[in-house]
């Protein structure tokens, strides 16, 4: 009984959570594919590329389970693959931001220190009149782009006072951290996001920041020599720089959720996004198929798997929506290594939706596919965006997606009398 004036307490949603959890030897399984949602258009007679790829595994799942749709962030706004990701792992994107630079940068196996800021940045095509004419320089191999940073790392070692450390990822995208002191981000993103404006200047999110002000001088200092190296470089004589930031603290995946998670992904920055939160990184496979066999031959050291899929967002971002059914069905063929080990809870996808119409990333709701004993069947006999939006699952916010897979596998306590 609460006593007459006395304020009645109430534990936050994660510290119930936390509390109800209880320890099974559950296995759960994530699976991402990049960008998976869609949108149908008369062009590709009403369909979307989910709905027109030949999927038979997942036919199979979607009558054995739930499937709802999901917001990434909040209605209407588009995410970046930072928050797309961290709302899967359960963590409020609106709580805990993250500059794309330090995702990146963990993933290419680089140490931050204290005070360290870094920026996400790809190699882009320049007219004469310093306006982009390609955002990706036509996706260069990845062999262009470690040679490009090679002479980069060369030519700059410092920008203002501060040291400048490069690292090439993969196709067109690399990394730069400036270490020094009295640094501080985030700052504005020196990217268009779109070809045929010029390349913005970076900007302080604060302007009231002495730290951040110098920050920009030191990129700005840096922008001006890196472009005098790239000059005359063809197609990538420019380059885009975005999420510019310090690592944030973030809480570890295991303490949270009582689970031992692994990361199988090809591309550095969702394995520098697992790291963040504490998933270990395997490394090695570069394909789906290798890398389902790589979760079953780890299957034993974990409880929970994040495996990532790019090339449906890569294809969406191009417009190609053959190549990004294509994707899909590739996806599929691979599915029975997985299933080989019948995770007792299993779900399929996307971070956010990459419409092929848009070539980009957008606000549409992700559908989701729930495999489980007690998923409860929605008798769908597809999984699709069409078939999502009657599924018992509903429309919810992803950062729940981990909860209801927790619910699935029995890790959680009855909560009240």
């Amino acid at each position: 009984m609460i006593e007459s004036g006395a304020r009645p307490k109430f534990m936050s949603l994660d510290h119930l959570y936390s509390h109800l959890t209880v320890k099974t030897n559950a296995k759960l399984v994530l699976l991402v594919l990049d960008g998976l949602g869609d949108i149908a258009t008369q062009e590709n007679g009403y369909l979307t590329p989910l709905e027109a790829a030949t999927t038979p595994n997942l036919d199979r799942l979607a009558k054995a389970g739930a499937q709802g749709r999901m917001i990434p962030v909040a209605p209407g706004i588009t995410p970046g693959s930072g928050p797309g990701h961290l709302g899967l792992f359960g963590y409020d994107p609106l709580e805990y931001q993250v500059g794309r630079g330090v995702i990146e940068a963990l993933g290419l196996g680089l140490e931050l220190k204290a005070g360290d800021i870094a920026a996400r940045a790809n190699f882009c095509t320049l007219n004469a009149q310093g306006i982009v004419t390609d955002r990706r320089a036509g996706r260069i191999e990845t062999k262009i782009t470690e040679d490009l940073c090679a002479l980069l790392s060369r030519k700059i070692k410092k920008a203002g006072t501060a040291e400048v450390i490069i690292k090439p990822g993969k196709g067109h995208r690399f990394v730069v951290i400036f270490r020094g002191k009295g640094l501080e981000g985030p700052l504005t993103d020196a990217d268009p996001n779109r070809e045929g404006l010029p390349v913005p200047k970076v900007q302080p999110t604060n302007k009231k920041s002495a730290k951040q002000k110098k920050t920009a001088a030191v990129i700005a200092d840096f922008t001006r020599q890196a472009l005098a190296v790239l000059a005359g470089k063809k197609p990538a004589n420019g380059f885009l720089l975005r999420g510019i930031a310090h690592q944030p603290h973030i809480p570890i995946f295991e303490e949270r959720y009582g689970l031992k998670p692994a990361c199988l992904a090809v591309y550095p920055m969702y394995k520098g996004l697992a790291q963040l939160v504490g998933m270990t990184k395997i490394e090695g496979p570069q394909t789906i198929a290798e890398q389902f066999q790589r979760c079953v031959a780890e299957y034993d050291n974990y409880n929970y798997f994040f495996i990532h899929y790019k090339y449906t967002d890569m294809h969406g971002e191009d417009g190609n929506f053959a190549a990004k059914k294509k994707a899909i069905e590739d996806f599929d063929a691979a599915l029975p290594i997985l299933l080989q080990k019948r995770p007792d809870v299993l779900a399929i996808t996307g971070d956010h939706s990459t419409p092929c119409a848009l070539k980009g990333h957008s606000w549409h709701p992700q559908p989701v596919l729930l495999v489980s004993a007690c998923a409860g069947w929605d008798k769908l006999e597809r999984f699709t965006e069409t078939g999502a939006n009657s599924g018992s699952l509903g429309l919810f916010e992803a950062k729940y997606l981990i909860r209801l897979m927790q619910a699935n596998a029995r890790m959680f306590d009855k909560f009240g009398a």
